[in-house]
């Protein structure tokens, strides 16, 4: 990694969320306000939920829906100690947690029992008071949706990314190069 300054190119060191004793409730509520940092060019993401208990007793970090109406589930590591200290492997936890919410049929299914309670916990962020946290949910997910032209796609398929090893400069800004792992997902059968 370079910190670039009045033109110049001077290589830093990056170092590790970890390594800078960052826990991983704080990059999880870096990316939550700024989800933006792990999506390409062409692509975007909606944040719907935060620490989402699914069908299987496991716990989503954050859940989004992208631009194409997929379903993404964000799973963060600080780094790849994370990973490999872990009692199961991650493509295990992605075909479950994937599988839980291949069953959400419909945006109404998702706002209900995912984006209103996400809503509710984080009300002060939304400037709209005068709807309900479901209808403020399906308004803003309807909108998404109809902007990426992707409503009729919803939830055909379901992603699950993690994002580890994410760079920092020493000055604790967050670089723009944050390394994404991800896998796909389509009705359980992992791409």
């Amino acid at each position: 990694m370079c910190k670039i300054t009045n033109g110049t190119a001077v290589k830093s060191n990056s170092t590790t969320f970890s390594d800078i004793a960052c826990k991983e409730s704080d990059v999880e509520e870096l990316l939550r306000k700024n989800i933006h940092m792990i999506c390409d060019e062409e692509e975007s993401m909606l944040i719907v939920g935060k620490q989402v208990r699914n069908a299987q007793r496991g716990i989503s970090d954050l859940t989004a829906v992208d631009n194409k109406g997929n379903i993404v589930l964000v799973e963060i590591k600080r780094d790849r100690r994370d990973i490999e200290g872990r009692r199961e492997a991650f493509e295990f936890q992605a075909i479950r947690y994937a599988a839980s919410y291949a069953t959400i049929e419909d945006p109404e299914d998702l706002v209900n029992k995912i984006y209103a309670p996400y809503i509710e916990k984080h009300r002060h962020e939304f400037n709209d008071r005068t709807l309900t946290s479901a209808e403020l949910g399906a308004q803003k997910l309807m909108e998404f949706l109809r902007e990426n032209g992707s409503e009729s796609e919803f939830n055909e398929k379901q992603r699950m990314g993690k994002a580890i090893e994410a760079s920092v400069e020493l000055s604790s800004s967050v670089s723009n190069n944050l390394h994404v792992f991800g896998e796909q997902v389509e009705r359980g059968t992992i791409k």
